[in-house]
Formats: C-alpha cells, structure tokens, sequence
C-alpha cells in the first residue's frame, strides 16, 4: 500500500474522530447544564425523595425527621441527586448526539428502526423509576421500619400491665429510629437505577434481535436459565424482603416474556422484506411454530 493510499484511508478516520469528540463535548455540556439546574432543585427532590420513608415513619409512630451524620453529608446527597436528575435532563441531547454520530452509517429502513427505540428508551426508564418509588421503595421501607419497631411492640406485649413501670426503668431500653439521609437515599436511588435499568431489557432485546444476535427461538431455550438469573438480580438488588423480590422477579420476567413477542414481531418483519425483495421464497426461511399463533 503506497503512503498516498494509507493517508486517504486514515483522513476519514480522524474525521470521525474529531466528529465523535464534538459529540462528546456536546453530551459534557448538556450534562453540566443539567446538574446545574437540579442541583438547584434539589432540597424539594430530596423531599420527594424520602417523602414513602416519612410517611411510613408516621405510621409507625416514629419522627420523621431524617438526620446528617457529617457536615459533607447533605451536599453529596445533593450532588447525587443532581447528577442523576441532569442526566435524565441531558438524555435528549445526549440521545441526539448519538443519533446523529451514527444515523450517516445506517440504512433508511435501519434509522426508522432504530429512532423509535431513542424514544422509548427513556420513557422506559421513568416508567421503571416511577414503579420503583411509588411501589417498591414503600414496600421495602415498610419492611425494614416494621422489622425495627417489632422488638418493643413484643416487649410492649409481653410486659402488659407493668409496661409503664417498666418504661420507667433505666434497664428497659427503647429503640427508636433515626434514619440518616445518605443511607435512605442510597437504598431509595438504588431502587430506582435498577428498575430503571431492568425496564430497558425490551429495549436491548429487541435491538439485539434486529442486529441477528439473538432470536425469539434462543430467547425461549434458554427461559429457565433467565429465571434463576432473574431470581439472582432480584437478591442483588433489593432488600431481604420477600415481597419486594418477587415483586421485581415478575415485573423482569414479563419484561423478558414480552422481549420474546418483540423479537418475533421483527423477525417476521425481516422475512417479510426479504421475501418482497425476492431474496427469499415462501417456505424457505424456517419458523417456529410459536411464531404462528
């Protein structure tokens, strides 16, 4: 290969590079802008935050009052919160930057395909971050505030009578509940970036079948080696309350189920364009029977 020849093929090289460090930069702006505009929203989202904490609290007859444990403690938490609420807000540039790195090397029937997902992404994610505060975070604080409000209830209990005589002795100690911030927000955070990222498995699925690294048929052989890995991620990422894993191990597994019909929705789709191109004849391309129905 002559020099001339090595220096045209390595120009358009460092003209994709140079593009995808313009992206970058981009992607770092929108980013910083978006942590700049949560952090000063911040106090209110950490209130909304550990508003299902407070409230079960109340119910149990607790303070609700969350406490720091060091000085640096409520600005990291701030700083945690904006950092995950900036990325949320700098999502659509940093999917449109994305897009627009790889829309020139796509086929048009590749860009139809690929733009809805840039879309439903995202809104997969809230919809995983809303089911992870609104339903799983109560039920696993519920879980923790109960288990440590059980010992006095028996102890109340078993005293009966003679429980104000025993309140009032310095041997009987009583255990009360004093959440700290950093701890509850990081359970609260925890649950959230993980239904949020265990809603984007339809997602992920789907591209990987359009890519033909997957398919509905392999999906289905190996549903019970998804199970077990399900029920392990689902004793990873949540308490140890039962409710609340089986709670995750349903909602990933339909997730799973329902990437199954999405990868056989694009693999009919597939025979069917190719057929239309005359690249295949009707019988010739193998299907599941399942695929049928």
């Amino acid at each position: 290969m002559s020099t001339d020849e090595i220096e045209d093929s390595s120009a358009p090289l460092i003209e994709h590079l140079a593009e995808l460090r313009n992206r970058l930069i981009y992607c770092v702006y929108a980013l910083l802008a978006g942590v700049m505009i949560t952090f000063y929203f911040a106090d209110p989202l950490l209130d909304f935050l550990v508003r299902p904490l407070a409230k079960i609290l109340i119910e149990y007859g607790q303070d609700p009052t969350l406490i720091f444990t060091s000085p640096q403690e409520k600005f990291f938490a701030f700083f945690r919160i904006s950092f995950l609420g900036g990325f949320m807000l700098a999502f659509p540039v940093v999917g449109y930057q994305l897009w627009r790195f790889v829309a020139p090397g796509l086929y048009k029937n590749e860009k139809g395909a690929f733009l809805p997902f840039m879309i439903a992404s995202p809104l997969l994610f809230l919809l995983g971050a809303a089911f992870a505060h609104y339903i799983v975070t109560p039920l696993a604080m519920r879980f923790f505030v109960g288990f440590a409000d059980i010992i006095p209830a028996l102890a109340d209990a078993v005293a009966g009578d003679d429980a104000d005589v025993m309140a009032q002795d310095p041997s009987q100690i009583k255990t009360v509940i004093l959440p700290s911030i950093k701890e509850s927000l990081d359970i609260t955070l925890k649950f959230i970036f993980a239904f949020g990222i265990c809603f984007q498995l339809p997602v992920l699925l789907t591209l990987m079948g359009m890519a033909g690294l997957v398919s509905s048929a392999g999906l289905r052989s190996v549903r019970k080696y998804a199970v077990v890995g399900i029920l392990v991620l689902a004793a990873v990422v949540t308490p140890p309350d039962v409710i609340t894993q089986m709670i995750l191990f349903v909602v990933v597994y339909m997730l799973y189920e329902i990437s199954i019909w999405l990868v056989i929705m694009v693999e009919r789709k597939q025979e069917e364009r190719l057929r239309e191109d005359g690249m295949a004849e009707d019988g010739t391309m193998e299907r599941h029977p399942e695929d049928m129905e």
